[in-house]
């Protein structure tokens, strides 16, 4: 017997239609994309705000997340989502608003929009991806790289006198006043992700108590960037980046 012949619409418990999609991800296999996204579907089905809730993809890796996703999307220009999402929730202060973006988009050409709308304090949930690495367009150095790490323009190592340090995003904005909620978390084991699921319905759950801008970093891990296999790149993050990008909440107002 087939499962869709078992599960009938009206036995389903949130919606007519699963929030995550019967779809093939375009991931390379071990991203840490396709588990974030089973997160957010699941907490959206939990809380019941399916037909509530608008999503603003980025550009980079995570570009056709709505795909995935059965709810309302919007498309933004390369680090713009913050201020699309900013005008959706002011025109529509009903919805959960929450933007989805990589550490390309959102801590390199989108640092100006990220930064004021959380300075703002805009009422939404940004879901902020850092892998270190430039994904989708061949692997380079991001703002997030670390240092000594390799990367296609930094073939011996990220160097600070010639590349800089990386971005601690997440810790400037949690120093914004803006900001209700700021914490980093990760995917890599069962235990990590029930905590990241917890902290991606905190911030759904504050963005309709008008306390400000909730901002969920997950760091991952991109194999294919990296140039390693799956399990390789979780104890490579565990290593390295974690060390560096500490895991938990920096701030909880």
């Amino acid at each position: 017997m087939d499962i869709k012949d078992i599960i009938k619409p009206e036995n389903k418990v949130y919606g007519k239609t699963p929030v995550l999609k019967d779809a093939v991800l375009h991931y390379c296999p071990g991203c840490s994309h396709g588990v974030v996204h089973k997160l957010i579907a699941e907490v959206i089905e939990e809380m019941g705000i399916q037909d509530k809730t608008i999503g603003v993809s980025p550009v980079g890796c995570s570009v056709f997340a709505y795909n995935y996703l059965d709810i309302d999307w919007q498309q933004a220009a390369h680090g713009r989502a913050p201020a699309l999402a900013t005008a959706t929730k002011r025109l529509m202060p009903d919805k959960y608003v929450f933007t989805y973006q990589g550490d390309g988009d959102l801590a390199s050409i989108g640092t100006a929009e990220i930064m004021h709308a959380c300075n703002r304090g805009e009422n939404i949930v940004v879901i902020f991806i850092n892998n270190a690495i430039y994904g989708m367009t061949g692997g380079q150095m991001a703002p997030t790289t670390l240092l000594g790490q390799v990367t296609a323009t930094t073939p011996y190592g990220r160097r600070a006198d010639l590349n800089g340090y990386p971005l601690k995003i997440t810790e400037l904005i949690a120093q914004l006043e803006g900001t209700c909620y700021v914490t980093r978390q990760s995917v890599q084991n069962p235990a990590a992700v029930r905590k990241a699921k917890k902290a991606i319905r905190k911030a759904f759950e504050n963005s309709m108590m008008n306390k400000g801008t909730s901002f969920v970093e997950v760091v991952s891990t991109c194999n294919s960037g990296w140039k390693t296999t799956p399990v390789k790149a979780n104890k490579w993050m565990e290593e390295n980046m974690f060390p560096f990008y500490p895991l938990g909440d920096m701030k909880d107002r």
